[in-house]
């Protein structure tokens, strides 16, 4: 973002906001987002840590007040950022904002649920905190490659879940027809378990084969499960290839966002966002 855009826009003191918090090409915004991912990993330690019952008894004030610090510390990340961007309510409303809120809002909320008989609903709230790990995935540099290569590969990975569903009720079925209730298959529904957990090598042992045939049927369910757990790989590897080659002849796409949405993917002479008409900057392109 130049300095004229910054004037435009707003306040001079919005834009340098701005790249601190959503660019990554200048220094202050790499201690930025190198100081964020330090606080975010700490403050889900705290919350592991929170759970454990005898680290509790013994630090639960020092893990009390540390959750403290970083509600604190996330609410005016989260204020900045508001603050830094043009449309609020878009930024609000979007995957990223409503991380950064449900980040923040269970420890505030366990304030105004005060009470014994609220404990237990408290606890349920300070679960949503490990959402802050979330928050992580916004500065994962190859993030916006991964993401491209799982939505092209996905209606192949579909078609692919619907053939081992396939297989699963076809095999489960014949699993009931040879063992029967007596083995522990006692239903079809229960037989596309068993499928399933041999089917993906997992292999609880609750329920067993006892006859010659069904110990044979589940030597090929091992068989075809190993050689099936290759194939979503494949097909995700292929398209991270080409999703990072397109990135490599496209540097402009994939660094052009908008200051408002945060929105992504644009030409490389837009001037202004096709979804929400704000400012499009270039946010670090190779």
């Amino acid at each position: 973002m130049t300095p004229s855009n910054r004037a435009r826009n707003g306040p001079p003191w919005r834009g340098e906001l701005y790249d601190i918090l959503f660019e990554t090409d200048t220094l202050p915004a790499r201690i930025f987002d190198v100081a964020l991912i330090v606080t975010i990993l700490a403050s889900v330690l705290v919350v592991m840590l929170d759970s454990v019952e005898s680290i509790v008894d013994r630090h639960g004030f020092a893990l009390h007040f540390a959750e403290w610090v970083f509600t604190v510390l996330f609410t005016l990340e989260y204020a900045a950022r508001l603050a830094s961007v043009q449309s609020k309510r878009r930024y609000a409303l979007s995957f990223f904002g409503i991380i950064d809120l449900l980040a923040i809002i269970p420890t505030y909320l366990s304030v105004l649920l005060p009470g014994t008989r609220f404990l237990v609903i408290i606890r349920v709230l300070r679960v949503l905190r490990v959402f802050r790990v979330l928050k992580l995935v916004r500065y994962l540099g190859e993030a916006r490659t991964l993401g491209r290569a799982l939505a092209a590969s996905r209606f192949r990975i579909v078609v692919f879940l619907i053939t081992v569903l396939t297989l699963t009720v076809i095999l489960g079925s014949f699993m009931y027809l040879i063992e029967g209730p007596d083995a522990g298959f006692t239903s079809i529904p229960v037989a596309v378990y068993w499928a399933v957990v041999t089917l993906t090598t997992v292999g609880f042992g609750d329920i067993t084969p006892a006859t010659a045939a069904g110990q044979m049927l589940a030597t090929m369910i091992m068989l075809l499960g190993y050689g099936m757990i290759a194939v979503p790989t494949g097909i995700v590897s292929v398209e991270l290839a080409q999703a990072a080659h397109r990135g490599r002849s496209l540097p402009g796409m994939r660094d052009r966002v908008c200051s408002g949405c945060r929105s992504g993917g644009h030409d490389m002479d837009a001037r202004f966002c096709k979804k929400c008409g704000g400012t499009v900057v270039d946010v670090g392109g190779e």
